[in-house]
C-alpha cells in the first residue's frame, strides 16, 4: 500500500468530490436500511392482535407498504446513481492527470532512459498500469467505502433488534470473504496468465503484419501460422481454466448466504417462540443478510484490486520519481548563430566503460560546413547525440559563444537545431503535416513547403502522388521508399530554418547522383547557418568546409578534401577504396 500513498495528492486535489461520494454512501445505505425495518414493522403491525384487518384494510396496507418500498428504492438508486457519478468520475479524473503526469514525465526523461527500456513496457505502464491505479480509486474505494458504511448501519440495526441473533447470523460472512479471497488470488494469477498470452499473441501478430514482406519473401507462412495458431491455443486454454474458476464464484456466494438465511430463520424462529422477537424481525433480517452479501463478497475482489493496483502503482513510480541526467535549469538565450565548438570532449555512454570519444576539439561557424567522416564505431553518431544534448559531456565542454551549452536554456537551444538521423522516422499523417511538424509556425505556405521539398529533391516524387502533399504515410512512411523517406525528413528539418543543420548519415539510400543534386540544394541556403555532414561516403562531403577524420572516438586527420588527398593517410585510403568499389560497380563484368 505505500507505492499507493503517491496518488493522495490527486484524492486532495478533488477532496469535495470525493468527500460527496461518501456522504451519497451514507444517504443510499440510509435508505437502504430503512426498507427492511419498515417492512418488520409493517409485518408486526400486520400480525397484532389488536388490529381488526378486513380485506380493504389488508389491501390499503400492502398499497402502502408497496408504495414506500418503491420510494425507498428509487431515494436510494438515486443516491446510489450520484454515488457512482462522483467518485468513479473522480477516478476518471485521477487517471486522466496520472496518464498527463506519466507522459511529461516521459518527455523529461532523457536519452538514456529510452535505450534502458523498452518501448512495449513504456506503454504498458501508461495504459494497462494505469488502469489498474483507476480501479483502485474507482471501484476500489467506493466498495470500500460502501462495505463499511453499509456494515456500520446494517448492524446496528440487527443488534438492535437481537445481538445472539446477529452472533449466529454473520458467522458465515467472515468464511464466505475468505473463500471469495482465495478464489479471487486464484481468478487474480490466472487473469495475468491469460493476459501474457494475450499479450503475446497480440505481438506476434503486430510483427507478422509489419513484416510481411520478409515473410513473403522467406516464405515462411506457414511457420508464422503455426506459431499464431500455437499461441491463440495456449491463450484459448488458460481462458478455459479462468472459466472453470469463475464458474465456482457464483455457487459459493449463494450457498453461504442461504446458510445465513437459514440462521436467521431457524434461530429465529426459537427467539420468536421464547417471545424474544417478532415474525417481522426475522423477515428484516433476512434482508439485512441479503444487504450485506455483497458488501462482503466483494472483499475478495476489492483485495485483488488494491494489490494489482499497487504493483502498477510501483512499476509507475520506479518512472515518475525517476530524474533526468538532462536538466533544463537554464533560462538564458542560446546564440546559436556565433556557431558551436567542442573543446577536449571526451564521452562515455552511461553504464559503460568504453570511451567512445577521447579529446575531441573542433568548430563550426554559420556558412561553414563541417564533415566527420569514419568506420562504424568511430563515434559520428555520438558527436551528433551530444550536439542534440541528448547527453552531457563526461570531460571538457561543448561551447556557444565561449559559454557551456549547459548554461543555455535547452529548449531555445534545440528550437534552433535541426537534426536528420540514419533512422528516419515519419508519421502515419500526410506528407505535409510530417513536412509541418518539424516547425512550430501555423503560417506555413504552399510555396515554402515545395521549395523546402525541391531543395531536398522530394518535390517531384509528391507531385507524382494523387493527393500530392494530402497523401497520407502508412506506418513510419511504409509507401515510401528509402531514398524518399530520407529526403522528406531532410526538407522538414529545412522547413525550420535552423542556425545549426545536422545530418546524420541521412543520404545513404540514395545514389550518388541524387546525393549531388540534395547537396547542391542545401548550399544555396547554407550561408544561412553551420552545417554538420556525418557520413562515412566520400561523395557526401568532399566539398566541406572541413572534414575531419575518426578513429576510435579520435581525430587523426583533417583538413579539406583537397588536403586530405595530398596527406596520403586514411582518409586518402577511404577514397581509393570507395572509387575502386564504385568502378566495380559501373562495370560489373
Amino acid at each position: 500500500m505505500k507505492s499507493l500513498r503517491y496518488i493522495n495528492k490527486y484524492f486532495l486535489k478533488y477532496k469535495w468530490r470525493f468527500l460527496l461520494g461518501i456522504i451519497f454512501t451514507v444517504v443510499s445505505n440510509y435508505f437502504g436500511v430503512q426498507m427492511p425495518a419498515y417492512f418488520s414493522e409493517a409485518i408486526n403491525q400486520f400480525q397484532s392482535p389488536s388490529n381488526h384487518l378486513n380485506t380493504t384494510n389488508v389491501l390499503w396496507l400492502a398499497l402502502e407498504l408497496g408504495a414506500v418500498y418503491m420510494a425507498f428504492s428509487i431515494l436510494k438508486g438515486f443516491f446510489l446513481f450520484l454515488m457512482r457519478q462522483t467518485i468513479i468520475v473522480m477516478s476518471r479524473f485521477i487517471e486522466f492527470d496520472l496518464k498527463q503526469e506519466i507522459y511529461g514525465q516521459y518527455q523529461n526523461l532523457d536519452q538514456s532512459f529510452y535505450k534502458q527500456n523498452a518501448t512495449g513496457d513504456l506503454m504498458n505502464r501508461i495504459s494497462e498500469d494505469v488502469g489498474l491505479v483507476r480501479m483502485y480509486a474507482g471501484p476500489g474505494m467506493m466498495y470500500t467505502i460502501n462495505l463499511a458504511v453499509s456494515f456500520i448501519l446494517i448492524v446496528s440495526k440487527m443488534i438492535s433488534i437481537s445481538p445472539s441473533l446477529t452472533l449466529f447470523v454473520l458467522l458465515p460472512l467472515p468464511i464466505m470473504s475468505v473463500l471469495i479471497y482465495k478464489v479471487s488470488s486464484t481468478m487474480n494469477k490466472i487473469s495475468l496468465e491469460v493476459q501474457k498470452e494475450q499479450s503475446f499473441l497480440s505481438t506476434l501478430a503486430q510483427e507478422s503484419f509489419s513484416g510481411i514482406r520478409i515473410i513473403k519473401a522467406y516464405q515462411r507462412e506457414e511457420q508464422t501460422s503455426q506459431k499464431i495458431s500455437d499461441s491463440a491455443e495456449r491463450y484459448k486454454k488458460q481462458s478455459m481454466r479462468l472459466v472453470l474458476v469463475n464458474a465456482f464464484f457464483s455457487p459459493t456466494i449463494i450457498f453461504l448466504i442461504g446458510l445465513s438465511s437459514m440462521i436467521a430463520i431457524y434461530y429465529g424462529g426459537l427467539l420468536t417462540f421464547e417471545k424474544k422477537i417478532k415474525t417481522g424481525d426475522i423477515v428484516a433480517f433476512i434482508m439485512y443478510i441479503t444487504n450485506l452479501t455483497w458488501p462482503f463478497a466483494s472483499l475478495g475482489w476489492i483485495s485483488s484490486i488494491i494489490q494489482r493496483a499497487a504493483a502498477s502503482q510501483q512499476r509507475i513510480n520506479e518512472f515518475l520519481l525517476k530524474k533526468p541526467n538532462i536538466k533544463d535549469e537554464a533560462t538564458a538565450t542560446c546564440p546559436l548563430e556565433n556557431g558551436i565548438s567542442f573543446e577536449k570532449v571526451s564521452f562515455n555512454y552511461p553504464n559503460s566503460s568504453s570511451v567512445i570519444l577521447k579529446n575531441l576539439s573542433f568548430e563550426v561557424k554559420p556558412g561553414e560546413t563541417l564533415a566527420v567522416i569514419g568506420a562504424t564505431g568511430s563515434g559520428k553518431t555520438t558527436i551528433c547525440n551530444l550536439i542534440s544534448r541528448y547527453y552531457d559531456v563526461g570531460l571538457g565542454q561543448i561551447t556557444v559563444a565561449d559559454q557551456s551549452l549547459e548554461n543555455f536554456s535547452l529548449k531555445h537551444y534545440r528550437n534552433q537545431l535541426a537534426v536528420v538521423p540514419q533512422d528516419v522516422f515519419l508519421f502515419s499523417d500526410s506528407i505535409e503535416n510530417n513536412l509541418k511538424f518539424g516547425t512550430e509556425r501555423t503560417d506555413v505556405t504552399s510555396a515554402e513547403l515545395q521549395e523546402v521539398c525541391s531543395q531536398a529533391h522530394v518535390l517531384h516524387n509528391i507531385e507524382n502522388f494523387q493527393d500530392g502533399f494530402q497523401t497520407i504515410l502508412g506506418e513510419r512512411g511504409v509507401n515510401l521508399s528509402g531514398g524518399q523517406k530520407q529526403r522528406l525528413s531532410i526538407a522538414r528539418a529545412l522547413l525550420r530554418k535552423p542556425k545549426l543543420l545536422v545530418l546524420d548519415d541521412c543520404l545513404s539510400a540514395v545514389d550518388t547522383e541524387t546525393e549531388e543534386i540534395i547537396l547542391n540544394g542545401l548550399q544555396k541556403t547554407a550561408d544561412q547557418r553551420a552545417t554538420i555532414i556525418v557520413s562515412h561516403r566520400i561523395s557526401s562531403i568532399r566539398n566541406a568546409t572541413k572534414i575531419i577524420v575518426l578513429e576510435a572516438g579520435e581525430i587523426i586527420e583533417s583538413g579539406t578534401h583537397e588536403q586530405l588527398l595530398t596527406k596520403k593517410g586514411a582518409y586518402f585510403e577511404m577514397y581509393q577504396f570507395q572509387l575502386e568499389k564504385e568502378k566495380q560497380d559501373s562495370n560489373p563484368l
